[in-house]
Formats: structure tokens, C-alpha cells, sequence
């Protein structure tokens, strides 16, 4: 059954950049899951807030108008049982989704389950998602440096 945006969703996509726009329409057509866009464009005001309780770590986020005039991230939420759910085995299915998405339409998107460009990862599975998610907190903790995973995140590539 293909998924469709709702009218939530699309409100969040308002001030997104058109590439981005096209990225997440494609990846909800070729996903076995469904997700809503929970964060599109964000004002100065929504990203201090998200700041200071921990869901971001800068004000520097692509959530936020660009010198283009337009955001350049979003976040795909999975939709399960009538509500967005932030659990990881559902958000595998989005990225590889996006993954292959991304590659259709020639984007280089990053993506926030491990921070980085998806063509990085060698594979569109669900468990190569997973992986790449694995592997950059491994390298994090080794380094003893701060892990961060923001899975349902992604953005155009800077």
C-alpha cells in the first residue's frame, strides 16, 4: 500500500528546499513504512528550544532558514498505530528507504542515525542502516567523544 503525505506533514515541508521536498516524497513511495515529517523548517526561536533541552546540539542547524532562503533538513517520524513513534527498528526501514531514494534523484543526503552522507553506506537494508548506526557510536565511544543519533534526521549534504 503506498503512503501518502498528510496535511501535517506538508505543513512541515512548507520553507523546505524543493530538493529535499522530492527526497521525502520519493522515500515515502518507496518505504514499507509509513512517517510523518515532524520538523521542517525551523524559526530561531523552535531551534533554542530544542537547544536547551537536548534534542539538538547547535543553533547551526540546516532545520533553519539557509542563505538560499530555504531549510534544508527534516525529520521523518515512523507513524505506527496512529502516532509518530521515535523507535529505532522502524527507523532502519525509512533510511534505507531514503538511501535509495537519495540515489535515484542524484542528492547527497546525510543522515542523522550516524552523521553521515548515506551514499557512505554500502547497502539499502534496514541492517546495513543499523550498522552504520553501530559502528559511529563504536567510533564515538572509542574516541571518548559524545554519541549523538538523531535517526529519523536527515539533510542536504553542506
Amino acid at each position: 500500500m503506498p503512503y501518502v503525505l498528510g496535511a501535517k506533514s506538508r505543513a512541515e515541508l512548507k520553507g523546505v528546499h524543493p530538493d529535499f521536498v522530492r527526497l521525502v516524497e520519493r522515500t515515502l513511495q518507496l518505504s514499507s513504512q509509513d512517517f510523518g515529517v515532524h520538523d521542517g523548517l525551523r524559526s530561531e526561536a523552535e531551534q533554542r528550544e530544542y537547544v536547551r533541552t537536548g534534542a539538538s546540539q547547535t543553533m547551526d542547524s540546516l532545520h533553519r532558514k539557509q542563505a538560499d532562503g530555504w531549510g534544508h533538513a527534516g525529520d521523518l517520524v515512523p507513524f505506527i498505530n496512529g502516532k509518530l513513534r521515535w523507535e529505532w527498528p522502524p527507523i532502519y526501514v525509512i533510511a534505507a528507504a531514503a538511501k535509495r531514494a537519495a540515489a535515484e534523484l542524484g542528492l547527497d543526503i546525510r543522515w542523522g542515525g550516524c552523521w553521515q552522507n548515506l551514499s557512505a553506506i554500502k547497502s539499502d537494508t534496514p541492517a546495513d542502516m543499523e550498522r552504520a548506526v553501530n559502528a559511529y557510536g563504536a567510533a564515538r565511544r572509542k574516541a571518548r567523544k559524545k554519541v549523538f543519533t538523531d535517526g529519523p534526521h536527515f539533510e542536504l549534504a553542506k
